[in-house]
């Protein structure tokens, strides 16, 4: 498993706020074009890229936040430490590690790429589908969360028993357990037998 540490600094993309383009890609994620943010999720999907980080602490408990009420997809539900699309061109490494400065505000000290996964996951509370080829990242943590408020409502550190636990009880996003199941081998790599993942 290649091993990079990570910096990120928040950045802005040089198009307008009124679109953000995803994008599209083949079934072996090989770019074929680029499709707009909202569209590219209405029924019955487009697939395109994306990625999701995984990080954990020093004990080996996993970061995980509740999305924002006010995001339009998924709002309020708990997921992975971070997810989000690469923009089109950007290297899905450096688009996760943007992307958890800028709602996390944190960098990770460790971030390895953990492999892929190709989902399809329908959302019925708002219809929009998750047609994504996933590119999965797991790292390590060593600051305190300074969330943006209107990307994460909440955050927690969480051991294997605990997420069960909450897992069970709180509503999670359509892809978390696809994504958190595929990165798994990638995490014990990273957290060692005793973390229990």
């Amino acid at each position: 498993m290649p091993i990079t540490p990570a910096t990120a600094t928040p950045s802005s993309s040089n198009g307008t706020a009124d679109e953000i383009l995803l994008e599209l890609v083949d079934e072996n994620g090989v770019t074929i074009g680029t499709a707009e943010k909202l569209s590219a999720h209405q029924p019955p999907g487009r697939l395109h890229r994306a990625f999701s980080v995984f990080l954990f602490d020093e004990r080996g408990r996993l970061l995980i936040q509740q999305r924002a009420l006010g995001k339009y997809h998924s709002p309020g539900v708990w997921s992975n430490t971070c997810c989000g699309h690469p923009y089109p061109g950007e290297a899905p490494f450096a688009a996760a590690a943007r992307r958890t400065y800028e709602e996390l505000g944190v960098s990770p000290s460790l971030l390895a790429e953990a492999g892929t996964v190709r989902y399809n996951h329908p959302d019925p509370d708002s219809g929009l589908v998750e047609q994504e080829y996933n590119h999965l990242f797991v790292g390590l943590v060593q600051a305190e969360p300074r969330p943006d408020p209107e990307e994460v409502a909440r955050t927690a550190f969480v051991p294997p028993a605990e997420l069960a636990e909450r897992h069970g009880r709180d509503t999670f996003s359509a892809w978390f357990m696809t994504v958190l199941d595929a990165a798994r081998p990638a995490v014990r790599e990273l957290t060692g037998t005793s973390a229990g993942w």
